[in-house]
């Protein structure tokens, strides 16, 4: 067992039920989507939505815009142009075109300048303490305030260019509504005063992190990781501003977190399995109690398909190397009411750690309390 490490804790009500080395911070692996998918409901409610909007220096005069059209992203992760991309995400519309949609309806019938993607609202900044140097390329897309597609190309490589491609996108849109745009689509800074022409939202916030919890998606995780940046410290949105909000927020709560992204993929996080529970078992008590337990992922479901099936649970996984983690609300049969729970190991491959964590889960589900 040498190099092999395990805290396990577990709550219900206020009271510790078990702990066993539960005090010590470890690394949490994707269990950091969990505090991210906390912080981010504290801070806006459940009912959220991301806006897209398209908007211009002035008002519109006969249906011409005098300029640009500026296309301005707020972070919405399944902002997209292809229904084959949809597909995979909690919403089926291709948002692009819902977009040019209500441009027309506007009343817009010609733009004299290009279509605009703006790069401003978030920084572009694609790398974190604690990530190995191959991420970017590998396991996260870009976090750009602006997306399209999950910033990936058909080939599937992640890309670096996602404001032009969302404004051509546009652009064609426009074009095929018969709204003349008279230059090519491009990318810059946006300036200050626009005025909203349309706007488009995304499904309420509990769907999308639904599918960043079941999936643990590390590109969904750190575009909200941004937009909780923006909201709890201003523009604009960064990977490390977005871990600090989530370290204030646990901090708050009376747990000490170490942060330095939203995904979970910096091996230099830190949080003690006794810290988890705490805060799971703070937020038992939130008006948003019920749609954040329904981001998490069920027995045989995203990733924990395979696994625990015939117990009642909702909870997060987390792998890194020779790191594994599982934390969330298991139903203590013996008190009829759900528990929080979180086991996080280091030193030992993901089945054999799996495995351990599921005997546990089946125990806790029988015999808690």
């Amino acid at each position: 067992m040498r190099g092999r490490a395990i805290g396990v804790a577990v709550r219900e009500a206020g009271t510790t039920l078990y702990r066993h080395a539960a005090t010590r911070r470890r690394v949490p692996a994707s269990n950091q989507k969990l505090l991210l998918t906390m912080a981010l409901l504290d801070r806006v409610g459940a009912e959220f939505s991301f806006t897209t909007s398209a908007a211009a220096a002035e008002s519109p005069e006969d249906g011409v815009v005098d300029g640009d059209l500026w296309l301005l992203g707020r972070g919405d992760p399944t902002l997209s142009s292809e229904r084959r991309y949809t597909r995979s995400l909690p919403v089926d519309t291709t948002k692009i075109k819902s977009l040019a949609g209500a441009v027309r309806e506007a009343g817009i019938t010609r733009i004299r300048g290009s279509v605009i993607g703006s790069t401003s609202y978030f920084a572009r900044d694609w790398f974190a303490i604690g990530w190995k140097a191959g991420y970017p390329r590998d396991e996260c897309p870009l976090p750009s305030a602006l997306a399209i597609n999950g910033n990936v190309n058909d080939g599937g490589n992640h890309v670096s260019d996602p404001e032009i491609r969302a404004a051509r996108s546009l652009s064609q849109r426009l074009e095929k509504m018969g709204i003349r745009v008279s230059g090519p689509p491009g990318a810059a800074e946006e300036p200050p005063g626009l005025e909203e022409i349309a706007s488009v939202l995304s499904e309420p916030l509990p769907s999308i992190l639904q599918h960043l919890n079941v999936n643990s998606s590390n590109f969904f995780a750190e575009m909200l990781g941004k937009r909780l940046a923006v909201e709890a410290r201003g523009r604009p949105g960064t990977i490390a501003k977005g871990a600090g909000a989530v370290e204030g927020w646990a901090d708050r709560n009376g747990v000490t977190v170490i942060a330095h992204d939203a995904s979970g993929l910096s091996y230099q996080n830190r949080v003690s399995p006794l810290g988890m529970v705490r805060l799971l078992g703070r937020v038992e008590h939130e008006e948003w109690i019920d749609p954040f337990r329904g981001t998490l992922a069920r027995a045989d479901e995203g990733t924990l398909e395979n696994r625990l099936n015939g117990v009642r649970v909702r909870a997060k996984t987390g792998t890194l190397d020779k790191v594994s983690t599982l934390s969330g609300y298991v139903w203590l049969r013996s008190r009829d009411v759900w528990g929080e729970f979180s086991i996080m190991s280091s030193g030992m491959e993901k089945t054999t750690a799996a495995d351990i964590e599921n005997r546990i889960v089946r125990i806790l589900t029988r015999s808690a309390g």
